[in-house]
């Protein structure tokens, strides 16, 4: 949930991240549109993710803060993998010494393949969907979430 600071001040850039212990999916969005866009997957691994590719996105979009997704299980418990998307979120600030906030992300991945599906068969979008594709959108979702709450 945006804190009152977030929602009283001028138009912001957000990045948002949906952790994940192979990919990281990322999206960009500012406050005023509300509109996310995906901006592509990171690739992750056993020591963490490649840095160099989120500082590059941090340099080019100079998000004024950050949102993670944080894995809730379908009962509104925790999931295992939440302890590391919260260690993931206090890197961030630490790094890059932006707010970073969580935002649930129950089914984000599963409402960001519909979306892509739907667009595949409109004509809207023409490759298929990649696992990074959709770990992308689901980043818009969770963006698209914490943007709803402003």
């Amino acid at each position: 949930m945006p804190d009152e600071a977030a929602r009283n001040k001028a138009p912001e850039v957000v990045l948002a991240f949906d952790f994940g212990a192979r990919r990281i999916g990322v999206a960009c969005g500012d406050t005023v549109s509300r509109h996310a866009s995906p901006l592509g997957g990171i690739p992750a691994g056993p020591a963490g993710p490649r840095w160099e590719a989120i500082e590059s996105l941090v340099r080019e979009w100079q998000p004024a803060l950050m949102v993670v997704g944080l894995p809730y299980n379908a009962d509104g418990s925790e999931s295992g993998a939440a302890s590391h998307a919260r260690d993931f979120a206090r890197e961030l600030t630490r790094r890059y010494e932006l707010p970073v906030e969580l935002v649930d992300e129950r089914y984000s991945s599963l409402e960001a393949g519909a979306r892509l599906k739907e667009a595949r068969a409109s004509g809207l979008r023409r490759r298929r969907v990649a696992k990074a594709d959709i770990d992308a959108e689901a980043a818009c979702v969770i963006l698209e979430r914490w943007l709803g709450d402003l």
